[in-house]
């Protein structure tokens, strides 16, 4: 018979140790809750979902809201009700969202006032309601209403950067493993405040930011969404006492550019973590030298959080700018080629994660999941290389990758180059079919209010900088970069326009 497993409650952990301490506060609603008091409020939350779902029932809960206090009550709710969190992403298209609904058919539904239910659920409310849905529950969860911790209690919808979302089952014990790589790797302690702007439909926000620092007995400050000036009044804001931030580059990017910006306030944070898409050497570089402990890292909704860089060290990071660290204590690595044998340090290949913080696999997917296993190890898709000390460096997207007459072109290499022009706020690039050289690239880039770049002098930029099979062919200026919630670029958007543009030329 196979051993039980321990249920990592948190929060119920908290509330016993530390009941008066800070847990959440909502910036929007100004809503305050400490240890005991969000414990509380999940227990009966968890006992209104028990009633109508049943104990143990696996019953999808699912949320297509905006960020609020009351989403990450629901998702602990839904762990002691034995059912399964499900935050849609509010950012997608009706026919998206269906797509979302008809693959893990939630049985609830909680929404914002100013969101449509989609079609087939059974049941919705909104958000905003819940304390008084839940208001004669009792307080106590009876224990058998909970499944093993190895079970999925949160089912992640990937950000669709490469077409349709998928959904990632995520379990107590991923969660809980999770969090200890991040609470480790940023030196969250009780002490801690994490601003979150990041989505909490997206593994960034519901687990690195949110998830590590509730579970490290610290502050978690609940933004309804990313504002560059309202960011930085908030890490400035010495009532808020904020110690710890989290975004993708993108965001990194827009706060840097901010009219009046002063580095002086980003120098408050302990750490400003950074993960979600490849970090430009050059960024780096640039808010390192301004005496910001930014520590790029690595996560994925399928992984959790996997690599950071030595938070405390500038010298480190300058030294290793570019590189998302060095694997965190539960994740083994491995860098191999197309048969699965490993590389050698300094050498290009496919990233291999094993832990106990990554998934099971895709909901309802089966053969995706079988496809995404090689005996135990994690196929992530993206494309590293360590170097000598043991530091990780994500070159790209395996499959953003594409070949200019016989040599390997990654575009994540040219972004780096184009990050470092003076005047250019951001970059894309993508590959596009070549008559001569099979495929070339297409640089997709914006300028900076009052900065006017042409092509002539992008394009010089790269030859200072590049290979010439690494130059890309042809640059779209101030056009429109597509982004997913969290700022990944969208590039199977992008080529889809571009071979668009082709096939009508």
């Amino acid at each position: 018979m196979k051993a039980a497993l321990p249920v990592f409650d948190i929060i119920a952990t908290h509330a016993r140790a530390r009941p008066t301490a800070p847990a959440v506060t909502d910036l929007e609603s100004g809503q305050r809750w400490s240890f005991a008091q969000f414990d509380a409020l999940i227990n009966q939350t968890a006992n209104w979902l028990t009633a109508r779902l049943g104990p143990a029932s696996g019953a999808r809960v699912a949320t297509l809201t905006r960020n609020h206090g009351l989403m990450l009550v629901l998702q602990f709710a839904a762990m002691r009700a034995g059912a399964i969190f499900a935050p849609f992403n509010w950012r997608l298209a009706e026919p998206e969202i269906a797509h979302l609904t008809s693959d893990c058919t939630p049985e609830i539904l909680f929404l914002d006032a100013d969101f449509t239910p989609p079609w087939g659920v059974p049941c919705y409310h909104l958000l905003a309601d819940l304390p008084a849905l839940i208001a004669s529950s009792p307080g106590f969860v009876p224990t058998p209403a909970r499944r093993a911790a190895d079970a999925p209690t949160t089912l992640l919808y990937t950000s669709g950067t490469s077409g349709r979302p998928k959904g990632v089952m995520i379990s107590e014990l991923n969660a809980f493993w999770g969090g200890m790589n991040f609470i480790f790797g940023s030196g969250l302690i009780p002490a801690s405040v994490m601003l979150c702007d990041m989505p909490l439909f997206h593994t960034a926000g519901l687990f690195a930011a949110a998830r590590a620092t509730l579970q490290a007995g610290g502050h978690l400050l609940v933004s309804r969404g990313f504002s560059a000036p309202h960011t930085l009044a908030r890490i400035a804001d010495s009532g808020l006492c904020v110690t710890h931030y989290f975004s993708v580059p993108q965001m990194a990017q827009m706060l840097w550019n901010e009219p009046g910006f002063d580095p002086a306030i980003l120098r408050r944070l302990t750490v400003y973590a950074m993960g979600g898409a490849p970090n430009p050497g050059p960024q780096i570089e640039r808010f390192a030298r301004a005496g910001i402990h930014m520590s790029d890292g690595y996560g994925m909704s399928e992984t959790c959080s996997n690599f950071g860089m030595p938070f405390a060290d500038l010298d480190i990071i300058l030294a290793k700018a570019g590189s998302c660290g060095l694997p965190f204590f539960s994740v083994e690595a491995r860098i191999v080629d197309a048969d699965g044998q490993d590389l050698p340090d300094g050498t290009r290949g496919e990233l291999w994660l094993r832990g106990p913080s990554i998934t099971q696999g895709y909901w309802n997917q089966p053969d995706l999941t079988q496809a995404a296993f090689t005996d135990g190890w994690f196929r992530t898709g993206d494309t590293a290389m360590r170097d000598a000390d043991g530091f990780y460096f994500l070159v790209d997207r395996t499959k953003d990758m594409f070949i200019s007459g016989g040599e390997n072109v990654y575009p994540a290499e040219v972004e780096a180059v184009l990050a470092a022009l003076d005047g250019l706020a951001e970059a894309a690039v993508i590959g596009i079919p070549d008559a001569r050289w099979g495929e070339v690239g297409r640089a997709y880039v914006t300028t900076r209010p009052g900065v006017t770049l042409t092509e002539a002098d992008i394009l010089a930029h790269c030859r200072a900088r590049l290979a010439r099979f690494k130059i890309p062919a042809s640059v779209v200026i101030n056009g429109v970069i597509p982004r997913t919630a969290t700022g990944k670029v969208q590039k199977h958007v992008l080529k889809a326009t571009a071979l668009g543009s082709q096939t009508h030329a």
